[in-house]
């Protein structure tokens, strides 16, 4: 069977969280004039990822209203409190069966760009690699492209975690992309989001 990398990617969004440590749900924090949810889902449907899985859990009723027409798809998953990869398995699994692979991305790193995500699909194509990494100067973190022969061992995935045991299995094949370690900005705690948004008036 040949490997056709001529077919759609898929980007699966992890937006199920608590958002414990921030106090309020960061997925509706306002930056450069648009949520931290919808600012993710446009980044992805802007670099062409089709379709776009967005994966809720906490506050799942508000979060599908943030995103009323966007052309997006979300799917609840009810197991999301057991842990990151319940979220991994279950956005994985709907994704349609002629999409050659998935963009895995977390819906609280607001400088990930469309850029970023066209060149992780585009070294995708132009490699025989089963997946294509993101780092961050020594940081790995995603957004990372799965191929589809990896989907298996995503679902299978403990509930705890989030995907790296997968990637640390394949590292030896896979394709790296560095990226500026300020493009490495997670929210996690309020100070994070005041120092996101100096960063973006700065740029």
């Amino acid at each position: 069977m040949t490997d056709d990398r001529s077919g759609r990617v898929a980007a699966v969004v992890l937006a199920a969280g608590t958002s414990s440590r921030m106090g309020r749900n960061k997925l509706f924090l306002q930056l450069g004039g648009t949520s931290v949810l919808r600012r993710a889902v446009a980044a992805a449907l802007e670099a062409g990822l089709d379709p776009v899985i967005v994966v809720l859990g906490h506050e799942s009723d508000r979060a599908r209203a943030e995103l009323a027409g966007s052309s997006c798809t979300t799917l609840v998953n009810p197991e999301y409190a057991r842990g990151m990869n319940t979220s991994v398995g279950a956005g994985v699994a709907a994704v349609p069966g002629d999409a050659i692979g998935a963009v895995l991305m977390l819906a609280d790193m607001p400088l990930v760009d469309a850029g970023m995500l066209r060149a992780l699909v585009e070294r995708h194509r132009d490699s025989s690699a089963p997946l294509v990494v993101s780092t961050y100067g020594d940081v790995l973190a995603p957004p990372i492209l799965y191929g589809r022969a990896l989907f298996p061992e995503l679902r299978a995935l403990d509930p705890e975690g989030c995907g790296k045991r997968v990637v640390k299995q394949h590292r030896g094949e896979a394709v790296e992309l560095n990226w500026p370690p300020s493009a490495l900005s997670d929210l996690d705690v309020p100070e994070d989001v005041e120092r996101v948004r100096a960063q973006m008036e700065r740029s």
